[in-house]
């Protein structure tokens, strides 16, 4: 039974170093990424934008549409959707891969201006930590509105304008 004990114990020490170490590396993402440009120099390059879209100019329809299908909760969350991460987390595992994202729409806007596309741990950390960054500095308004003017929307839409004209 001490063994057993035992054997557990050094599981669980490994997996806490594991998850320290990984959480650290995406810490030291998130700087790294803020160094190469801080945040509010990142945004007024989004605003300077020749298609920029304020959010006034999109109709309601779209929005609601967009919060519905990427982040239903966006209004009562403060970046992370720890909801979504769990049910995320439990199906990647149940399949032994990367088969869904339960990232919030200020986490995508993080990926989108911050980060690739890769699929590591260490960029999602640093993703959490950015969207933390961007919801302590800015409204969800505001922060849905650079969403809309970072993303694709398919189809050949660049921008959220160019998909509302042609959808609305």
């Amino acid at each position: 039974m001490k063994i057993v004990k035992r054997s557990i114990f050094v599981v669980i020490l490994v997996s806490i170093s594991i998850g320290l170490l990984v959480v650290g590396s995406g810490y030291d993402r998130y700087q790294e990424a803020l160094q190469e440009m801080p945040l509010s120099k990142k945004i007024q390059s989004i605003e300077r934008k020749e298609n920029y879209t304020k959010i006034e100019e999109v109709p309601k329809m779209y929005i609601n549409a967009v919060i519905s299908v990427e982040d239903h909760r966006f209004y009562k969350h403060k970046g992370i959707d720890l909801i979504a991460i769990g049910r995320a987390a439990i199906n990647d595992i149940k399949s032994m891969k990367f088969v869904e994202g339960g990232s919030t729409i200020t986490q995508q806007l993080a990926k989108n201006i911050y980060f690739t596309q890769e699929k590591k741990i260490t960029r999602k950390v640093a993703e959490v930590f950015m969207a933390f960054e961007i919801e302590k500095n800015y409204s969800k308004d505001k922060i849905l509105e650079f969403y809309l003017n970072t993303s694709y929307f398919g189809d050949g839409y660049q921008t959220a304008k160019e998909a509302c004209k042609r959808l609305f």
